[in-house]
């Protein structure tokens, strides 16, 4: 089973759209709703980060099945300015919006996998993965 689905990440109301596909799905998949929250919390995050710093890009939400373990894989893409320095912004307090610097550390404390892969010039592909147990 691994179907995907996109939201296109353009404007503030694309995050909300991103969030609620993202909610739908791991409730589909039978999510316990403190799960579900971390998902869409973790989704919130990585397509905020696209609306920011990247201007588009696009979530993907990935139904798993693994040899009978069902999951959902958050996939963020942008062909923004990508990211320099990833170790910098993995650490907790890191910001450069102002923000509190939660964003990347908090989303892999969220989720059960989580990889960036970043080119500056080329873009971002973050994917985070959350097992259900």
């Amino acid at each position: 089973m691994d179907s995907q689905s996109c939201v296109k990440i353009t404007n503030e109301w694309d995050i909300v759209a991103a969030r609620q596909l993202g909610r739908n799905v791991a409730k589909e998949l039978g999510f316990g709703t403190v799960d579900q929250a971390r998902i869409t919390t973790a989704i919130s995050e990585l397509a905020r980060n696209i609306y920011l710093y990247a201007g588009t890009g696009q979530i993907c939400i990935e139904k798993l099945l693994d040899a009978g373990k069902k999951g959902v894989r958050i996939i963020a893409l942008d062909e923004g300015p990508g990211i320099t320095d990833i170790r910098k912004v993995m650490e907790d307090g890191y910001s450069t919006s102002g923000g509190l610097g939660a964003g990347l550390p908090g989303v892999k404390r969220l989720m059960d996998e989580f990889n960036v892969d970043s080119v500056p010039g080329e873009g971002t592909d973050i994917r985070a993965t959350k097992w259900l147990r």
